[in-house]
């Protein structure tokens, strides 16, 4: 139970940390320049910290602890909720840069400042995370250091059903994203959190399920099993690809690209009416057009009438 208590402090730290950088940075520098490099360095060094920890505790834990999944996923969920309030509209995820460039909301100079961004976070954390495990503060620890130059491969799978594992979580999660994008941020983040951890427990006996380019490079790149080609096609072309269909899906075209709606079709402002209603509507105008004819009508009638009475008057006179 001491090294659980360690690995949350371990999380807990990290995210004090980089909130001060956050913090800090944002003070000092241009609100662009924030959200496009220290917002960003900043998150992906949080992500991938907290990830090759957890990830550690997930390979030692069961048999160094008896931490099954279940408490990896709850500690997953926890972290994806801290990460939401936390990482102030960055992702650390390159595909979510990318998708933000398809859609137009991010220039491509700003792309590429996220990119590099969350790729010096990713190796900052690499190397803190390094330092961190030297120190052995716990038996998980100790046993880390001694398999760390022998990493075993999160993709244990074919390479081809590792690409579409991968594209398909990639679906899910920018399905759900692009969904709750305008929602208040106190409900996308559990949905988002409890939808990753959903993700990760049904997929990652498969490849991990990382669906996160950055993520991966982090975590098992540089472990031995596969080559650097396999883990490209499956951990950049498989989100990437899952990225774009989630997109072309929920939009019906991609805006960076082409305007014109390719699965939807754009409703008019007003809808138009029904048959049924359209000729009652006409029946009433034709009623209303009738209805001063008819009234006209006694008035003529009453003509002969008046011309009666007159004609009648005089014969009247001539009796009296």
């Amino acid at each position: 139970m001491a090294g659980l208590n360690i690995l949350v402090a371990f999380f807990a730290s990290t995210v004090a940390l980089c909130q001060l950088l956050r913090w800090a940075s944002r003070r000092f520098l241009p609100d662009r320049l924030y959200q496009c490099t220290a917002s960003e360095l900043a998150s992906s060094f949080q992500l991938c910290a907290c990830c090759l920890e957890l990830r550690m505790l997930l390979e030692i834990g069961m048999w160094g602890g008896g931490y099954g999944p279940d408490v990896v996923t709850t500690l997953l969920f926890l972290l994806f909720v801290a990460h939401g309030f936390t990482f102030n509209k960055a992702s650390g995820n390159s595909a979510v840069s990318l998708q933000d460039f398809l859609l137009r909301d991010s220039p491509l100079l700003d792309t590429v400042a996220k990119l590099l961004a969350q790729y010096m976070g990713m190796e900052a954390a690499k190397v803190l995370t390094k330092q961190y495990w030297a120190l052995e503060l716990t038996e998980f620890h100790m046993i880390q250091n001694l398999m760390a130059q022998d990493c075993s491969s999160s993709l244990q799978t074919s390479v081809a059903h590792g690409v579409f594992v991968e594209g398909l979580c990639a679906l899910c999660f920018h399905l759900v994203i692009l969904r709750f994008k305008s929602t208040r941020l106190i409900y996308r983040v559990p949905i988002v959190a409890l939808t990753v951890s959903l993700l990760s427990y049904t997929a990652g006996s498969y490849t991990g399920a990382f669906f996160n380019p950055t993520l991966a490079a982090a975590l098992t790149f540089q472990c031995s099993g596969n080559t650097l080609t396999e883990y490209s096609l499956v951990y950049c072309c498989g989100p990437l690809t899952g990225m774009v269909l989630a997109l072309f899906l929920y939009q019906g075209n991609i805006p960076l690209l082409f305007q014109r709606n390719l699965l939807y079709s754009q409703k008019g402002k007003y809808k138009t009416p029904k048959t049924k209603a359209l000729q009652a509507s006409t029946a009433k105008a034709s009623d209303n057009l009738k209805s001063p004819q008819k009234r006209k009508a006694p008035e003529k009638k009453a003509a002969p009438d008046v011309s009666r009475k007159a004609a009648t008057l005089p014969a009247q006179k001539r009796s009296s």
